[in-house]
């Protein structure tokens, strides 16, 4: 990713739009542009990938969560974080965004603050997946590419949901230092305080069992850390 990272923020109300750009660029070390119809924001995709997507539900030329669709169809943006902003508070709303791949949900109104918060924290697990030296793991047993999203153990491909992938990715990018589960949940979920911490033991569990027992460490109290092979 650039240093200054690249946000596509596609809300047709001017005002909302104007006033998440301003704060956006002032607080989380980004370039925002603003987009009113989903046509031209994915023609905006064709010319540029951005790092970050701010996404309203209802515009007038199509639906929000058909965008997440195409973006996640896509191979340019299939990983890019999605936060959707929208008026739609229903239960149902926020599970269809989260099951087509919308990394985080904030509903109208809002707090600029939150909004700065969770973009914030959604960069930085995009510059942890992508910040190793060459942007590839591999050892005598892994191999972790998160530029293609794959994972290899002895040679053969396992499948990770991005969730997953975004776990392993950060506990990797600490390169043998332990991660709380507080450090992990905002690293991957955005905000610690909107998911139950015992998530994170769950992910790692399936981690476990996708990848074996010898991947990630247990320090009792203190969190989890990942075990490299020369």
């Amino acid at each position: 990713m650039s240093p200054v990272a690249r946000v596509f923020v596609v809300e047709d109300d001017a005002d909302i739009a104007a006033m998440v750009r301003r704060q956006l660029e002032r607080t989380a070390s980004c370039t925002a542009t603003t987009f009113a119809r989903g046509d031209e924001f994915l023609a905006a995709c064709e010319v540029a990938t951005p790092d970050l997507v701010v996404l309203d539900l209802n515009l007038p030329d199509t639906d929000g969560l058909v965008l997440c669709r195409e973006l996640r169809a896509w191979e340019a943006t299939r990983t890019v974080p999605i936060l959707m902003l929208t008026a739609r508070a229903a239960e149902g709303d926020r599970v269809a965004g989260l099951d087509l791949g919308a990394d985080d949900y904030l509903t109208k109104p809002f707090s600029l603050r939150e909004l700065s918060a969770r973009v914030a924290a959604l960069l930085r697990r995009v510059e942890w997946e992508r910040g190793t030296p060459g942007g590839v793991y591999r050892d005598t047993r892994l191999d972790v590419d998160p530029a293609r999203f794959q994972v290899t153990r002895d040679g053969a491909d396992v499948h990770l949901t991005r969730r997953e992938f975004a776990v392993l990715w950060h506990l990797i990018s600490l390169a043998g230092r332990v991660a709380s589960r507080e450090q992990i949940l905002d690293a991957v979920w955005g905000l610690a305080s909107s998911v139950d911490p015992r998530t994170v033991d769950a992910h790692i569990r399936t981690l476990r069992k996708k990848l074996g027992d010898d991947i990630i460490e247990t320090l009792i109290g203190s969190g989890y850390r990942f075990r490299g092979q020369p």
